[in-house]
């Protein structure tokens, strides 16, 4: 199923799965992940974000091409970080560039496959790991490039935790219609001009590697969201750097699971 929240006509908040006519099917949810089909239908007025996660677990360094252009190692271990859940937004919603980040600009794009835990994971083997999610969606990890790497106590938390930066959606997919998380297309478009382009499979640690990593003597909970890396491309590592600016238009796109797109202002 490709799984949307949106705001209906109505104004009311619901899950539902998309028809061929833009419209949606609404779903009932017994518990995180567990949907039933109503047969009733509605009609969308806006997205919102296919997920409201209990948690953001992030991963940096983690596509071979994205450590080669910063020049780094590869990493012998995933390179975790979080995000505040609160800056999470959806697709068509706006990226707004914090006061604190406008001079000089730094705030960059960062297009991810996002992984949602369906069920308590704890100490999952990596040949089980798949078993444990509830689905897929695309997550643009949007960073404040001078926070992360100077302001931010020597860690990364604080620069990518502003409000709105973390857009998701517009789907989330069920596994059922995802073939293979570990060998997608992924690209990432700024006004039109392709700036990321890669696939799942130039990742160091693949899905089933991270789930079992992070799930090590920890509890994931359902709802909790993985990040799962960028490719090569991004802002910071041109010459000359590019960073967003008011007015820029983001499209980021995975095989099998569709665009999301945001405006920043």
């Amino acid at each position: 199923m490709k799984i949307a929240r949106f705001l209906s006509e109505q104004n009311t908040v619901h899950l539902g799965v998309a028809n061929s006519d833009g419209s949606f099917e609404i779903l009932e949810e017994k518990s995180f992940g567990d949907w039933k089909k109503t047969g009733r239908q509605a009609r969308s007025r806006a997205f919102l974000p296919p997920v409201l996660p209990s948690a953001i677990i992030c991963i940096g360094l983690n596509y071979r091409e994205h450590a080669k252009e910063t020049g780094m190692r590869l990493p012998d271990y995933p390179v975790v970080f979080m995000k505040n859940p609160a800056c999470v937004i959806g697709h068509k919603e706006s990226i707004v560039l914090p006061e604190s980040c406008r001079e000089p600009l730094q705030v960059d794009y960062e297009v991810e496959l996002a992984v949602v835990i369906g069920k308590s994971a704890k100490n999952v083997r990596k040949d089980d790991a798949l078993n444990y999610v509830a689905g897929y969606t695309i997550a643009n990890d949007v960073s404040a490039r001078t926070w992360q790497m100077k302001a931010g106590g020597h860690q990364w938390v604080r620069g990518k935790s502003f409000d709105t930066f973390c857009p998701l959606g517009p789907f989330m997919v069920t596994p059922d219609e995802l073939s293979d998380p570990d060998h997608l297309a992924l690209r990432c478009s700024l006004n039109g001009e392709i700036m990321q382009q890669g696939d799942t499979s130039d990742m160091i640690f693949s899905v089933g590697a991270l789930i079992e990593y992070l799930s090590t003597d920890t509890t994931l909970l359902p709802g909790t969201l993985i990040l799962t890396g960028t490719p090569s491309g991004v802002g910071f590592m041109r010459s000359p750097p590019l960073f967003l600016k008011p007015g820029d238009t983001l499209d980021l796109t995975i095989q099998e699971i569709g665009t999301l797109t945001n405006q920043v202002i």
